[in-house]
């Protein structure tokens, strides 16, 4: 269940929601918007009667969740969440552009370009091309690729491949982490993101459903980091064995969430779809940023 309350709700109103959620054996988790104080009940909510929170002072309404998510729900908050990261608005409707690069960075990145992202620690596909050893090769690589990125004054993406990898990004000042569809159902790397104060995108995989994608956003929120961005890069096509954009996908997460939602088509483009049909869909979908 949530409970909205309004911005003019004092402490002891909030003290009054939270003192009844625990009186039925169940959690609170208070998220304090610009515009509205939310709090959500966690448990099972079924023990409670939506009246008896709306009757306490300060209280806007109290919503049965059906889904498994509830903070990051339209039905809690209606508007998209913005993350600015150097001045740079993520989610505000505007649809950014992003690059994608594996190894060095160009000299000179287009002036539309808002965001770099880059994979350091992504392993060959060729067993014996990695003549250093790895941490040396990670550390310089990632070292080189963020200073180059900076400065041209571009937002730093670097997608984690590993929990380890973590603290590695933030000793060159990342500006956002990627966790690549393999590491959604890392519960162990989603609770140490989520107790980062960091923006990060949570990617699906190929396989995974909305729902998987949703609830691993809303147990890395709830602990306790807001400045998630939801990441699609493809899922399995029926009519050849290349990966597909999920278009579907990311409108039905733009109406079920108000997070922002990055698309990566810097692997999806082929024969019959190019790079520039592959970001016309993606904008079409809602996409706040493109990665090509």
């Amino acid at each position: 269940m949530i409970i909205v309350m309004h911005k003019a709700a004092t402490q002891a109103d909030i003290d009054r929601v939270t003192k009844l959620i625990r009186s039925k054996g169940l959690q609170e988790h208070v998220s304090r918007g610009e515009e509205r104080i939310i709090i959500g009940a966690i448990g099972d909510e079924r023990v409670f009667n939506p009246t008896e929170f709306e009757r306490l002072p300060q209280v806007e309404k109290a919503i049965h969740i059906v889904t498994g998510w509830r903070i990051i729900s339209r039905e809690v908050q209606t508007h998209n969440t913005v993350i600015t990261v150097r001045g740079v608005a993520f989610g505000n409707g505007n649809t950014l552009q992003a690059a994608y690069c594996s190894g060095d960075i160009p000299p000179q990145l287009s002036e539309h370009i808002s965001a770099v992202l880059t994979d350091p620690f992504r392993l060959s596909d060729n067993p014996y091309a990695n003549p250093e050893p790895e941490e040396t090769h990670e550390s310089s690589s990632l070292q080189r690729q963020c200073r180059d990125i900076r400065q041209q004054n571009k937002i730093v993406i670097v997608r984690i491949r590993d929990s380890r990898h973590i603290q590695a990004a933030l000793d060159e000042q990342a500006d956002i982490l990627l966790l690549g569809g393999e590491l959604l159902a890392n519960r162990h790397i989603l609770q140490e993101i989520g107790s980062l104060n960091i923006p990060a995108v949570i990617c699906k995989d190929k396989h995974h459903t909305v729902r998987d994608w949703l609830l691993a956003a809303e147990q890395t929120v709830l602990r306790g980091n807001p400045h998630i961005i939801l990441g699609e890069a493809g899922t399995l096509s029926s009519n050849s064995r290349r990966l597909r954009l999920d278009t579907d996908a990311i409108v039905q997460a733009k109406k079920l969430c108000h997070l922002p939602v990055l698309a990566d088509i810097s692997r999806l483009n082929h024969r019959y779809m190019d790079t520039d049909t592959l970001q016309r869909l993606a904008q079409a979908a809602g996409a706040d940023i493109i990665v090509s």
